[in-house]
C-alpha cells in the first residue's frame, strides 16, 4: 500500500515561518523572501502536500520535481510559480530549490480595496506548474524591483500610507506577470498553435457522437483534461488565439452540427436538441437563435 503524504496547512503567513524556522514577518499579511531558502521546508524525508491560506508568488530555480495536478514537473531552468489561497502543492524529499524569492499575500490585505475584486482577473494564480512563467533576464529585473519596493516598505513602520503602497507595488508586480505571460503565450505560437488545432478535433469528435443524450454538452474541464491544461489557461490561450472563449468555441461546435442534423436529417427540434445534449428544447433552441439569429424551424426552412 503506498504510504499517504504528509500534509501541511499554514493558514497564516506567520505559522509558515515559524515551520521554515525564519524570523517573525515584519507585516503579519504580506512578506518577502528574498533568496529565499528551501521554500518547500527543511528537506521533507516523504512526499509532503502544502496548502496556504494566502497567495504565493515565487521565482526559483530548483532541483528535483514538484508534484502539481496531474504531474511531476522539472523546473531547474527557473520559473514564476503562482498558488491561490488553499491551492494544493506537493515536494518530494529530492526537491531543493537553489536560488530565487519568494512573495506571499494574505487575502485580508486586500479586503475593502479595488485590488480584491480584480485578483480574479488574474487568471495565472489558478493554471497549472507546467504553464508556469518563464521570464527574461531584464523581466525579472522588473519583478524584483517591486519586490523590493514591497519589501522596504514592510520593513517601515506602519502608518496610514502603509497599505496603499503596499497594494499600489503589489498590483503593479502582477500586471506585469500578466503582460509576460501575453508575451509567452505568443513567442510559444508553434506550440499553441498546435493545442488550438487538438482543441477543436476534441470538439468535432465530441459532437460526432451519438451518445450525447446521455452525456450533455461538454465542460471545459473535459477539454482541459485530454490537453493536460488547466481549464484558466486553456480559456486563456484560446482568447488570445482565436477571440473567442472556450464556451463560444463549443456553442459553435454545437450549432455547426446542429445545422447538419437540421438540413439532413428529419428529426424534430426537439429530437435534435436531445440529441446534442440539451435537457430542455427551449434552451438549444435560445442558444441557436443568439448565435444564428434564427429559429431551428425557420433554419430548417431556409435550404
Amino acid at each position: 500500500m503506498q504510504k499517504p503524504d504528509r500534509f501541511h496547512h499554514f493558514e497564516s503567513i506567520s505559522e509558515l515561518s515559524r515551520f521554515m524556522q525564519m524570523p517573525e514577518p515584519r507585516h503579519p499579511l504580506v512578506s518577502v523572501i528574498p533568496d529565499h531558502t528551501d521554500f518547500y521546508a527543511l528537506r521533507p524525508r516523504e512526499q509532503t502536500t502544502y496548502r496556504f491560506g494566502f497567495y504565493t508568488i515565487s521565482c526559483k530555480q530548483m532541483e528535483g520535481q514538484l508534484k502539481y495536478g496531474r504531474g511531476h514537473y522539472d523546473f531547474s531552468s527557473g520559473s514564476l510559480l503562482f498558488t491561490a489561497p488553499n491551492q494544493p502543492i506537493a515536494a518530494g524529499p529530492e526537491v531543493s530549490v537553489d536560488k530565487g524569492w519568494a512573495l506571499f499575500i494574505h487575502p485580508d490585505l486586500l479586503y475593502g480595496t479595488p485590488l480584491a475584486k480584480r485578483m480574479q482577473d488574474y487568471h495565472f494564480f489558478h493554471y497549472e506548474v507546467n504553464e508556469a512563467l518563464h521570464v527574461s533576464e531584464e523581466e525579472k529585473g522588473l519583478l524584483k524591483d517591486c519586490l523590493d519596493k514591497i519589501d522596504r516598505e514592510c520593513r517601515q513602520g506602519t502608518d496610514k500610507h502603509t497599505q496603499r503602497l503596499l497594494i499600489s507595488n503589489i498590483e503593479l508586480l502582477l500586471n506585469y506577470c500578466d503582460r509576460f505571460y501575453d508575451r509567452q503565450f505568443y513567442t510559444r505560437a508553434k506550440i499553441n498553435a498546435d493545442v488550438v488545432q487538438r482543441f477543436e478535433q476534441l470538439l468535432k469528435d465530441y459532437f460526432a457522437q451519438d451518445t450525447l443524450i446521455d452525456t450533455g454538452l461538454p465542460e471545459v474541464g473535459y477539454f482541459a483534461e485530454r490537453l493536460h491544461l488547466s481549464s484558466n489557461y486553456l480559456a486563456d490561450l484560446l482568447q488570445k488565439f482565436t477571440g473567442k472563449t472556450t464556451i463560444e468555441h463549443i456553442h459553435l461546435a454545437m450549432i455547426d452540427r446542429a445545422k447538419d442534423l437540421l438540413w439532413g436529417s428529419d428529426a424534430t427540434v426537439s429530437e435534435i436538441a436531445y440529441r446534442l445534449g440539451f435537457e430542455h428544447p427551449s434552451h438549444f433552441a435560445r442558444v441557436f437563435r443568439a448565435k444564428t439569429g434564427h429559429s431551428p424551424s425557420n433554419y430548417r426552412q431556409l435550404n
